[in-house]
This record gives structure tokens, C-alpha cells and sequence, in this order.
């Protein structure tokens, strides 16, 4: 596995400035700057030392269990006419493929000295892989949820405490994961020399976006091998997942930005529709701006000011999107979906009727444009399917029939 591997010559990866075309870079406050410069400077030289990839794949085999499978959903494939796989992040331990990116930056924040942990977290996955590894490892944990999340996701605020972790509520803004990401930028700035930031998604200042870019395309890695194994081919024709921040999608993708016939959608939440006023279809609504840090596709008023985002999915209820994906969606590179709080349910009940697999909401809204998509019987098509739905089962049965 080389997660250090050279993508200079790619004009979908970052550049050597930190940059993804227009998006990118590292807008910190100078309290910051030498934490983030230490990452940078020496990131990829850490990640591509032989003993860390090493412990890296080693504790993604004996403690995640990887590789996920790639499994051919028959009963789905025969509804939508193609062939349909689902890369199943679902199964790692706990529950998301969040785990990958926490494992990889705290043997990272280890080499780097740090001896404190913070994270931000929405949907919950996040915080609890991030607890988890703080726990494997013996560092402190703080987490920082929004308020409104702490409710609608106690599942996974119950699994952090147990951990150890402190759970520490958000209660500015929209009191969701936007504000959950402030609270931690400002403990950061207040504890800068003993603490490592582990950011769960690609977003926030270079390296974030492309370090956290690393360690989830172990995802793509796989994907490929599975795809020879079982097609003949590494490539698919469709590559689908699921875009708040963007990280499932990011490693989803990683292997595959170079190789143009593969079609790559990102699947974005559209609340209660795009031009409700309660959405997070970035892509569609955002205009260049800098959040948490990094320039990108920003929902925001005319004189600058945040619009709060709304999805049934706490992953996704992002005002923002990973400056990767607003240069993926800038090009072209990627198609840019989205799917309404209700498409995402029905994608969510048909595939635990049609599979036996019950789905993490953010990943519903992925398998909901399914629908939407020109398939013809012999494309192969892959939905990153990023988590389990245990965290939203208090959501779906309130909307079950």
C-alpha cells in the first residue's frame, strides 16, 4: 500500500502549494501556523516511512478488518439493469469508514509528539473512531459535536464516553457539525504545541484534505483488486458515494481521478430541496469562500455570511464541500447529485429489504440516484457504501410505514 504515493503529475490531486486548481490552501491564524506547517513539512516523508505503512496496514487488517468486501447486490442490480457492487465500509469496525483516516493520523500525531487528541464530529462516526484509536493507543480525547447532533445521534455519543472520550456540545450556529469544527479550531489555537487536530473529512487547511485523501484511498486501492478479481477489470464504469465533507468519496475515488472513463458521482444532500432554503447541495448553492481554513465551495450570502445546511443526515449537514471535490465539480471530473431527506430514506429502506443491509443515511443518499443515472446491463458500478445504519435507526423509525 503507498499512501505516500507521488501525485504531482495529476491535475485532480493537490499541487505542491496545497492547492486542488482554485481550492485549497491553509488560511489559519498565526497561533496555527506552526502546527500546520509541522504537518506539512512532514507528513508525506512520516507516511512514507516502510515502519509506519507497515503498523498502518497492519492494524487496518487485526483491528478494522480490512480489506471491506466488495459484494454484487444481485436483487439491486436486477432492479436498476446494471451490475452493482457495494464496497462496504459498513463493516469496519466501528461501523464507518472513518476508522481508516483516525488509525492512520494517530500513528501520525505519535511520530509528531503529541500527546492530546481533538476532533470534530457530526454524524458521530468520526468521534467514535477517533475515541477508539485514543483508546488503542492511550491519549486523551476531547470531541466536539453540535448540540442538535449530541441528540439526534446518542447511539454514538453514549459509544465516545465509554471510550473515554469527553464529549464537548456545540452550542453556537446551527449547532451542528459547521460549529462542532469552530469549537475545535479554537481549542486547537489555545493548546497548539501538545495537541494533534484529527479532521475527519477532507477539509480544513493543506495538508488536511490530502492526507485524510490517503488514508481513506486504501478504499480505491481495494476496490481495484476486487473489481480484477471478480470482472476482470480494476476499473468500473461508475464509482458512487455520498459528499458532505467528502472523505468516503475522496478515497473512493483516489485510484481512479486519472482514468477520465471512469465516471465518478458524488451524490450531495438536498435536505427538503435544493432551493428550499434547507439543504447542503453545496455544489449547487456555494460560491467560492474560505471555511475552516480552506478556500472552496461555500454556501453563504451575498455579503459572506454562512447559510446554515440542512440534511436528515448529520454527515452531510456541511455548509462546504472538500476544495478536492469543488475542483472535482469545477472541471467536470465528477458529477454532482444530490438526493432529498426522502429520496435518501427510500434508498435506505429498499436496500435493507432488497439486500438484507440496512445503510447509514449519508450513504442512502449515494444508492438514491441509482435511479437517476443512464445504466445500461453491462456497466459495473460501485456505491462506496460508507456506513451502517445502527446510529439512525431512532430517524428511520419514525418514518417507517
Amino acid at each position: 500500500m503507498d499512501i505516500a504515493v507521488n501525485t504531482s503529475h495529476s491535475k485532480y490531486h493537490v499541487n505542491d502549494k496545497g492547492y486542488y486548481g482554485r481550492f485549497g490552501g491553509a488560511y489559519i491564524p498565526e497561533m496555527l501556523y506552526p502546527n500546520v506547517e509541522e504537518l506539512k513539512e512532514q507528513y508525506l516523508q512520516i507516511i512514507g516511512e516502510p515502519a509506519f505503512q507497515a503498523e498502518f496496514e497492519q492494524l487496518l487488517k487485526d483491528y478494522v478488518g480490512r480489506p471491506s468486501p466488495l459484494f454484487f447486490a444481485k436483487r439491486l442490480s436486477e432492479k436498476y439493469k446494471a451490475k452493482i457492487y457495494l464496497k462496504r465500509e459498513d463493516l469496519n469496525h466501528t461501523g464507518a469508514h472513518k476508522v481508516n483516516n483516525t488509525i492512520g493520523q494517530i500513528l501520525l500525531a505519535q511520530r509528531l509528539g503529541k500527546k492530546k487528541i481533538i476532533a470534530e464530529t457530526g454524524a458521530g462516526q468520526h468521534g467514535v473512531a477517533t475515541a477508539t484509536v485514543c483508546a488503542l493507543m492511550g491519549l486523551e480525547c476531547v470531541v466536539y459535536m453540535g448540540s442538535i447532533d449530541i441528540e439526534r445521534q446518542a447511539p454514538n455519543v453514549a459509544r465516545m464516553k465509554m471510550l473515554g472520550a469527553t464529549v464537548v456540545a456545540a452550542t453556537s450556529g446551527s449547532k451542528t457539525l459547521k460549529d462542532a469544527t469552530n469549537e475545535a479550531i479554537r481549542h486547537w489555537i489555545n493548546h497548539p504545541v501538545d495537541t494533534h487536530y484529527i479532521i475527519g473529512s477532507v477539509v480544513g487547511p493543506h495538508p488536511y484534505p490530502d492526507m485524510v485523501a490517503r488514508f481513506q484511498s486504501v478504499v480505491s486501492e481495494e476496490m481495484r483488486k476486487q473489481l480484477q478479481e471478480k470482472t476482470g477489470n480494476a476499473n468500473p464504469d461508475y464509482v458512487i458515494a455520498c459528499v458532505g465533507g467528502g472523505s468516503n468519496a475522496a478515497g473512493a475515488f483516489f485510484h481512479y481521478l486519472d482514468e477520465e472513463q471512469v465516471k465518478l458521482v458524488a451524490v450531495e444532500a438536498a435536505g427538503k430541496g435544493v432551493n428550499s432554503g434547507f439543504s447542503a447541495a453545496t455544489s449547487q448553492l456555494g460560491k467560492m469562500g474560505i471555511i475552516h481554513a480552506s478556500k472552496t465551495l461555500l454556501m453563504q450570502t451575498d455579503d459572506g455570511q454562512i447559510v446554515e445546511p440542512h440534511s436528515i443526515s448529520a454527515g452531510l449537514d456541511y455548509p462546504g464541500v472538500g476544495p478536492l471535490h469543488a475542483h472535482l465539480y469545477e472541471t467536470g471530473r465528477a458529477q454532482f447529485l444530490n438526493a432529498t431527506d426522502d429520496e435518501a430514506l427510500a434508498a435506505a429502506y429498499e436496500l435493507s429489504l432488497l439486500e438484507g443491509i440496512i445503510p447509514a443515511l449519508e450513504s442512502a443518499h449515494a444508492l438514491a440516484k441509482l435511479k437517476d443515472l443512464p445504466l445500461k446491463p453491462e456497466d459495473v458500478v460501485v456505491v462506496c457504501l460508507s456506513g451502517r445504519g445502527d446510529k439512525d435507526l431512532e430517524t428511520y423509525i419514525k418514518h417507517l410505514k
